[in-house]
């Protein structure tokens, strides 16, 4: 299925980008509980930045908390001053699938994000979407990322590259829609990270990546066979 144009008509604003991301990321996340090895799974994540607000909240009961039939004290809790410093932060949007590795615990090995229209508008939201994916190769996991918004000029691997101080990786500014792999691994002591540029094209077909959970695994992520899988599930083939 050819590329489709989710930010502009006939669309946008018609179809909701946010629902297909979260769809793609389930298609993803579905294709690779198929195929992971004995030991490993796969889960999507969302979450709309800034938009959803989570309030903290007590309870009371009208019968004090026991256990067994012997009463338990209550919680104490404490309100702390106000803070001095008051920072602003920008929350991203997360449309992403984690990879782990169940054995001694969910171990996180790999990570597929695809990126929102607010990881490539303001410099606080870019740096963010940039931090959070470079922290992953950081750490010895794996990552793709994929870009797939036309509203919007920049380009997240460069950021991303250049927190991993490889600025010799970075592409063209006008390079313009890309899906790219990310595998940190060591060679002779050495750690590295194989990157795999793919570039993505409106009305064009998407690309096979590699995901790599470990140094001698690695999952073919077919971006074509999702993709066409989520647009069907709402309706767009």
């Amino acid at each position: 299925m050819p590329l489709l144009d989710h930010f502009r008509p006939p669309l946008a604003p018609r179809r909701h980008r946010e629902s297909f991301h979260a769809n793609w990321a389930g298609a993803i996340a579905d294709a690779l509980n198929e195929d992971l090895p004995e030991g490993y799974f796969a889960e999507e994540k969302t979450h709309q930045g800034a938009r959803i607000e989570i309030d903290l909240a007590t309870f009371s009961d009208d019968e004090p908390a026991s256990e067994g039939g012997i009463a338990l004290q209550p919680t104490r809790t404490w309100a702390p001053p106000e803070a001095p410093i008051v920072l602003p932060a920008a929350i991203p949007d997360t449309f992403e699938v984690l990879v782990f590795r169940s054995e001694g615990g969910a171990e996180l090995v790999a990570a597929i994000a695809l990126v929102s229209p607010a990881d490539k508008e303001r410099p606080a939201h870019v740096r963010a979407f940039a931090i959070k994916a470079a922290s992953y190769p950081a750490q010895g996991v794996s990552l793709i990322v994929i870009d797939i918004v036309t509203t919007r000029h920049g380009n997240p691997h460069n950021e991303i590259v250049k927190l991993l101080q490889y600025d010799e990786a970075c592409m063209p500014d006008d390079s313009g829609l890309n899906a790219v792999a990310y595998r940190p691994i060591v060679r002779d002591g050495a750690g590295q990270v194989d990157v795999w540029p793919m570039a993505l094209e409106v009305g064009g077909t998407l690309p096979a990546l590699p995901l790599a959970l470990d140094t001698g695994t690695c999952l073919r992520i077919d971006l074509e066979e999702t993709y066409t899988a989520a647009c069907g599930r709402r309706r767009l083939n």
